[in-house]
């Protein structure tokens, strides 16, 4: 219960729930953990964009800069992390929206870790997270 009163807590505070974008980048066409993550943010009191599947860097920058994101979680189990995380960074630092916190999940290898918080990934989320783990980060790292 706990998260839901902080969650609450936060939304009379700012006027107005924490807004996150799920997106699926690139080829990769499994998207039921996103949709399992996607469900347990809304459930946790966030307003959650899902993108669907394959979507571009570009869309997916596009989708949080016009929907107001605080955050955007990349699901990713292609083994392309290396190639698209990296150009979804840059894009939002290009648009001036790194203050928009990016979290991936997925077969991330142990070793690509620190390359991608170097890049600006906040948290990365391996198989066996816990979906709490994943909410009360986001919560904890979104600032208004």
């Amino acid at each position: 219960m706990a998260a839901d009163s902080d969650t609450v807590t936060e939304e009379r505070a700012t006027g107005r729930k924490i807004r996150v974008v799920v997106a699926k980048p690139g080829l990769d066409g499994h998207d039921r953990g996103a949709k399992i993550i996607a469900r347990a943010l809304r459930d946790a009191g966030m307003e959650v964009i899902y993108t669907g599947l394959h979507q571009t860097a570009e869309q997916i920058v596009e989708t949080a800069l016009q929907e107001d994101a605080d955050a955007v979680g990349l699901s990713i189990l292609s083994g392309a992390h290396m190639t698209l995380v990296p150009k979804i960074a840059n894009l939002l630092k290009a648009e001036g929206a790194d203050d928009i916190v990016l979290v991936v999940g997925g077969t991330i290898p142990k070793e690509d870790i620190s390359e991608l918080k170097e890049l600006g990934v906040a948290g990365i989320f391996t198989p066996g997270s816990s979906v709490q783990e994943i909410i009360d980060f986001i919560e904890k790292s979104v600032t208004r």
